[in-house]
Order: structure tokens, then C-alpha cells, then sequence
């Protein structure tokens, strides 16, 4: 298989490991990337595993949530520009079609452009965004959507004025539940957990995990035996494991707790988290960098 300069710039930009060395891995791999990220990370090359990439787009995330915090959506739409990210008229857009995924039973981009606009009925949301473009100059595009429901609440942050927002879902309507979700989303923002909780790990990632950081124990200390390994890897697993897990993870407002720690003295138990969503602004979308893409080129010349 043929290793585009694509194909390393997505490995660069998902793992931080040199180009010569993304380069090498796709070629012993034959382009799978999820492979490539696995051998460099067994390797002690990767800085880090991200299962998204690299933030490389602009845009906005904005949430719409329900008066009586039981129902929220979130919407992405990217722009080409940061600036006009900014825009009044983009953030208005962004807006009010969040509060459409809310207030309508949509569950594909498809579906949503279909509607009729909410503050123009004659158009569609489709007509509007392509009327949008042309005003504002920049491709845009309306990316995905989420609806959340519950019988609890739902509370809702964001950050760096719609960079991240994050909705968290609470099996509780106690007086302090909403405070609680929001220092809890707070926390999803910062850290980006994969998991609420490690029981949500299957054992197949368990095992995955597992035999990368044998690998990688391997590499580094080639002279000690597995049994030796095996132990040295223990608490890296667990260390691992916990970083991914909410609820196992240190409470950013007060490290001396984990989140789950926090969330049970507060609700009585930890199982008032009960779900979460969170979106990043062009999450896994590449930006053009033409200087970049010249160093890869060549790369792959050699």
C-alpha cells in the first residue's frame, strides 16, 4: 500500500512522534493507522494516543437546554476561520439551530437541513446555511448533533465561549445535583475522559492496553524477564486506566479526592453521574498547513 503525506501528518498529528518514525511504522503496518499508533506507543515513541487528533478545524459547539434542564442538544458547525467564528451572524446561526435539534425530533445532519428555519419558515435550514456561506464568504458546514433526554437532569458547560461543551446526564434531582453536573463537566472539559467508570472498560481494551505497555516495558529493559515485566507494568496499567475513567480520575478542584469521591459525598452515590457527551470544535478535522505538508512531501521523497 502506498503511504500518503496525509497519511503521516494524521499519524504525526494523532501520536506527536517524528515524521521519519510515522513514516517507517505505516510502511511495517501497510497504512493502518490504528496499527501504526499501537507499535508507536510500543515503541515509547507516541506522546500520546488521541482517539480524536488533533484539534485542526474552527467553528462552533453550542448547547441548547431545556427550562426544566430534562432534555438538551448539542450542534458543531465549522467554519474556515476563527474570525468568523466570531461573527455575530455565524454565532446567531450556530444558535438557533442548536435550539432546533431541541425542540425537534432530529437525529441526522440530513433531517436537520430538511426543516423549515425557525426564525425564516420559508426556507429550509439547508437553504439558510447555503445563503450563510455566501454571505460570509467561508465554507461552512453543519457537522453532527446530539439530543439528550432523561427522567434526572441535565447540566451543561462551556468553555472558551463554544471550543467545548459538555452536557452530563444526572440520575438525581437533589438541590445540589445541577452544581455538581456542571463542576462534573467541568472536569470532563479539562480532562477528556473516555469512560465514567472503569467498569465501562471491556477486557478486550483492558488486554489491548495491557500488552502495550508490556511491549513498550519490553523495549525499555530488554534484560528483565516477563515475570518481572508483568509486575513493573501493574500500577502503569492502573495509572492508565484511571487517567481514561471519570470517576477514578483526581477531582480537578481538589486533587486530594477523585471525581467519584466528590460526586458521592455531594448526591450520595456515584451513580448519579450517569452519562455524558462531550464536543470539541473540529475534533479529527485537519487544517490546511502548506509549510507542513511541504516537510512531509519531502519526507516521503526520501
Amino acid at each position: 500500500m502506498a503511504i500518503t503525506a496525509a497519511m503521516i501528518k494524521e499519524l504525526r498529528e494523532r501520536t506527536g512522534a517524528g515524521m521519519s518514525d510515522c513514516k517507517a511504522v505505516l510502511v511495517e503496518v501497510e497504512g493502518d493507522i490504528s496499527k501504526a499508533i499501537d507499535v508507536l506507543r510500543e515503541k515509547g515513541l507516541a506522546k500520546a494516543a488521541k482517539k480524536a487528533g488533533r484539534i485542526a478545524a474552527e467553528g462552533l459547539v453550542k448547547a441548547a437546554v431545556s427550562a426544566d434542564m430534562k432534555s438538551a442538544a448539542i450542534v458543531e458547525v465549522n467554519s474556515e476561520t476563527d474570525f468568523v467564528a466570531k461573527n455575530e451572524k455565524f454565532v446567531n446561526f450556530v444558535t438557533e439551530v442548536a435550539n432546533m435539534v431541541l425542540n425537534n425530533n432530529v437525529a441526522t445532519i440530513e433531517e436537520l437541513k430538511a426543516l423549515p428555519f425557525a426564525s425564516e419558515p420559508s426556507k429550509t435550514v439547508e437553504e439558510v446555511l447555503t445563503e450563510k456561506i455566501s454571505v460570509i464568504g467561508e465554507n461552512l458546514s453543519i457537522r453532527r448533533l446530539v439530543k439528550m433526554t432523561t427522567d434526572g437532569l441535565i447540566a451543561s458547560y462551556t468553555h472558551g465561549g463554544g471550543k467545548i461543551v459538555v452536557l452530563v446526564e444526572l440520575d438525581s434531582t437533589n438541590d445540589k445535583a445541577l452544581e455538581v453536573g456542571k463542576n462534573v463537566a467541568m472536569q470532563i472539559a479539562a480532562v477528556n475522559p473516555e469512560y465514567i467508570s472503569m467498569d465501562e472498560v471491556s477486557e478486550e481494551a483492558k488486554a489491548k492496553e495491557r500488552d502495550i505497555l508490556m511491549t513498550q516495558a519490553k523495549n525499555e529493559n530488554p534484560e528483565k524477564p516477563d515475570n518481572i515485566i508483568e509486575k513493573m507494568i501493574i500500577g502503569r496499567l492502573n495509572k492508565q486506566l484511571k487517567s481514561i475513567c471519570l470517576l477514578e480520575q483526581d477531582y480537578v478542584k481538589d486533587p486530594d479526592v477523585t471525581v467519584g469521591k466528590y460526586v458521592k459525598s455531594e448526591l450520595g452515590s456515584e451513580k448519579a453521574i450517569k452519562s455524558f457527551i462531550r464536543f470539541e470544535t473540529g475534533e479529527g478535522i485537519e487544517k490546511k498547513e502548506e509549510n507542513f505538508a511541504e516537510e512531509v512531501a519531502k519526507q516521503l521523497q526520501n
